[in-house]
């Protein structure tokens, strides 16, 4: 049989280049069906058996170099041109087209070549098929277009700082592009785009720091530098390479915050002594964030807070020195002075001391995040001023003599309980020996005004069961004070045990002394009105609600309301619940404490809905689409300098929000927000 005959070389690139043409047709998007698996085969083997031949009919080499020379000629013939004609975004967009295109390109000619790859390339350490295709974009288009695209690439940035919407997938593409032609390094991206932008970062906010510096207030001034800096954070996350987030960021940071820090901490009405004064937490709070990303920037703000504590502390000397020297010379023209001279201010000097302490560690704690550097200033301010001279004396024996008063105040409460329960003890001998029998088992708690809180005595009409004791009680307490002292009674502090006889099984309820009295009525009554209650009772109003609530309308309800409600209303009947039971044999009855606040905080949380709301409908509609996590922070960004929102709450309006039809969720992304007009 005879040998097979050779392919020549002009013979078989001509099969080749039919193959490539119809690939750029389908790539140039011209009507042209696509390769199927005849085509595909015979183009690879057309390669493969050149590849295969014997000398000098091996063609390996140049078919190499022609694999090169198909690419250089697609691009000059057809990719410049029509980056050559665009500027701008469309040149972007066009750009982003051709790479494409071009690693579509890539990877046919690669698998059509594929035996050059496994053979020739290797034997002869030759750049891979894929690489050379990207050699060639990179020597012929990106060479020639990486300014002109960069310059393009700034100007959307710059867009997108000033406030305007851009297609930032469009600016992470191209990026993409500035990577790849890398071949694996970064030098194209950092010296071809990294550095121009780092350029451009440092004049633009050069500028607009300039301009807010005399424009605006120091909270106003930090609250642009913290969303400036988060949106550049933003940008790196969705479309600048992370590497280049610490070196962006230095620059912002270099301009806006160290550049100004001086002339911003030392704003006359607004600067960082000034919301010490006005006690603008969440300011410092944002001062001590921002500063605390440049070096030594903390330092200056410390020095503020250490000399505003210093000035407050010595404020206080110098006014309890003041009264003293006050006191001194109202006692001399008196001709004598009061055993107790100075001692009223010597003791509100050291509380004012105590409470200006918790005041500035509290904002140590919550504005400082305990910096070491911030309790090192507040300890020396707090050196500074405790060692100056208070009327003569030192705040050391003002401290000492403060601290022995409330030791006695102390030791007076110990000795008051102890004599209470021997007090106590004489009632119950006091019972016995003069034949008292009493309907209930009574202990009282006597104490001394002067050693405890103030209480606020209730005018209680008690019961009949609870009469015998308290009046037997007065007659001993009588007896042996003979009138000289005054028994108070303070029935709010009381507990009572009663037994609740409900017809499954009896029940005892621990109680205070006004439940307890409230429930007692129901021995002598099937139902009771509260009209009928509150003046039996002799009770106010506010007292009579909270009441009758934990026992009608709480976790227990033992009594029965009519008409049924979770509100207690002047109208409203109650019987006892007879049919009430409960899986324990003692229960407590607490009684919800005076809640004056109650309607204030509803109102305020009421307000702060429709502020969230707004801020909710105000981004989408800037915005148009966003994601779910970056539309909440965007939320918290506005609302931060009003008050401190709840993340759980704002869900729960974007929900709303839906629901109401403002915005809708993405059909293919439950986690992406579109804005309805």
């Amino acid at each position: 049989m005879a040998d097979k005959r050779p392919i020549e070389l002009k013979e078989g690139w001509s099969v080749m280049q039919i193959g490539i043409e119809k690939l750029i047709k389908i790539l140039e998007g011209e009507a042209e069906e696509q390769f199927n698996a005849e085509q595909y085969m015979s183009l690879y083997t057309t390669i493969y058996n050149m590849c295969t031949q014997k000398p000098p009919h091996d063609y390996s080499e140049q078919l190499y170099g022609l694999y090169k020379e198909a690419f250089n000629k697609y691009i000059v013939e057809k990719v410049m041109p029509s980056l050559q004609e665009h500027h701008d975004e469309v040149l972007l967009k066009e750009l982003f087209t051709r790479w494409n295109n071009h690693k579509l390109m890539v990877r046919w000619l690669s698998r059509f070549f594929n035996y050059l790859d496994r053979y020739y390339v290797l034997r002869h350490s030759l750049n891979l098929l894929k690489d050379v295709g990207l050699l060639c974009f990179k020597d012929l288009v990106y060479k020639d277009i990486h300014v002109k695209t960069c310059a393009s690439l700034l100007k959307l940035v710059e867009r997108e700082r000033e406030g305007e919407l851009v297609d930032r997938a469009l600016v992470k593409n191209i990026l993409g592009i500035f990577i790849e032609v890398g071949m694996g390094g970064m030098e194209c991206y950092e010296k071809d785009f990294e550095e121009h932008l780092l350029t451009t970062t440092r004049a633009f906010y050069k500028r607009k720091a300039a301009d807010w510096i005399e424009q605006d207030s120091c909270p106003d001034y930090m609250l642009k530098a913290e969303e400036c800096l988060r949106m550049e954070e933003e940008r790196v996350d969705q479309y600048i390479h992370v590497a280049t987030k610490p070196k962006l960021l230095k620059e912002v940071e270099t301009e806006v915050l160290t550049t100004h820090q001086k002339v911003l901490l030392d704003k006359e009405h607004s600067g960082a002594a000034a919301l010490l004064q006005d006690d603008k937490r969440e300011d410092l709070a944002r001062m001590y964030r921002l500063f605390s990303r440049v070096a030594n920037g903390l330092t200056p703000v410390a020095e503020v807070f250490r000399a505003h504590v210093e000035s407050q502390g010595s404020k206080l000397v110098k006014e309890v020195t003041e009264a003293m020297e006050s006191k001194k010379e109202k006692d001399a023209a008196a001709k004598g002075p009061s055993k107790d001279a100075g001692s009223a201010s010597e003791q509100q000097f050291v509380r004012s001391v105590i409470e200006l302490h918790d005041k500035y560690l509290g904002y140590v704690s919550t504005c400082f995040c305990n910096s070491s550097l911030f309790h090192k200033a507040l300890k020396d301010a707090f050196e500074s001023f405790c060692n100056k001279s208070v009327a003569g004396s030192s705040s050391a024996e003002l401290m000492a003599s403060f601290c022995n008063n409330l030791l006695q105040k102390m030791e007076g409460m110990v000795t008051d309980l102890q004599l209470a329960r021997e007090k106590q003890q004489n009632f119950d001998r006091w019972r016995e020996e003069n034949g008292k029998v009493l309907a209930i088992d009574l202990t009282v708690t006597v104490l001394t005004t002067g050693f405890w809180p103030t209480y606020k005595s209730t005018e209680l009409a008690l019961p009949r069961e609870m009469v015998d004791g308290v009046e037997t009680f007065k007659q001993f307490y009588e007896t042996e004070n003979k009138h000289s002292r005054k028994l108070a009674w303070i029935y709010s502090l009381g507990m009572c045990t009663l037994r609740g006889n409900f017809d499954k099984n009896p029940i005892e309820l621990v109680l205070g002394t006004l439940q307890a009295a409230c429930l007692l009525l129901f021995n002598d009554a099937q139902e009771l009105t509260y009209q009928d209650i509150q003046e039996r009772l002799n009770l106010p109003d506010d007292d009579i609600t909270r009441m009758l609530h934990s026992l009608s309308c709480a976790k227990y309800k033992i009594l029965a309301k009519d008409p049924v409600s979770k509100n207690i209303s002047k109208v409203d009947k109650f019987s006892f619940n007879s049919k009430f039971t409960d899986r324990m044999r003692r229960i407590k009855v607490p009684l919800p404490p005076v809640d004056e606040k109650k309607k204030v905080i509803e109102d305020v949380d009421k307000d702060r809905k429709y502020a969230i709301d707004a801020a909710i409908v105000r981004t989408m509609k800037s915005r148009k689409q966003l994601q779910h996590q970056q539309l909440i922070m965007e939320v918290v960004q506005q609302l931060t300098r009003m008050f401190k929102p709840d993340f759980k709450l704002i869900k729960k309006r974007i929900e709303d929000l839906i629901q109401r039809e403002y915005i809708e969720r993405d059909k293919d992304n439950a986690q992406v927000f579109r804005y309805l007009a």
